[in-house]
């Protein structure tokens, strides 16, 4: 898939080097996919799998070794988001910073547009 600047997603370089690591440990091949399905506290909420191939829709992000994959109904949902990495006093987790989502929970997971 295209990505245009409407529909840019982007990975930061936290995000992308804690992707990579986790990809080392899994198949030669192996990509994250996000996604974004029904369910949490807000409505919707993000799903990350490792996979091994992509589909013809998904959009392919790459950088610093790191592959993350999101399908085309994702992407509706996470146009403009970036995808990051945070490692605090409370733990580590991934984060997506989404200017669509009008309100969230306080894990980061679930969120509503």
């Amino acid at each position: 898939m295209t990505e245009t600047l409407e529909n840019r997603v982007t990975v930061s370089e936290r995000a992308a080097k804690r992707i990579a690591a986790i990809l080392s440990k899994e198949p030669a091949g192996s990509m994250l996919r996000v996604s974004v399905e029904g369910g949490g506290c807000s409505g919707l909420q993000y799903k990350y799998d490792v996979v091994d191939g992509s589909e013809d829709d998904d959009l392919v992000l790459e950088k610093l070794g790191a592959t993350v994959l999101i399908d085309s109904i994702s992407l509706q949902y996470m146009a403009g988001s970036e995808i990051d990495f945070v490692d605090d006093l409370i733990g580590q987790s991934f984060q997506i910073n989404n200017p669509n989502a009008t309100a969230g929970c306080g894990c980061g997971t679930s969120f509503t547009i």
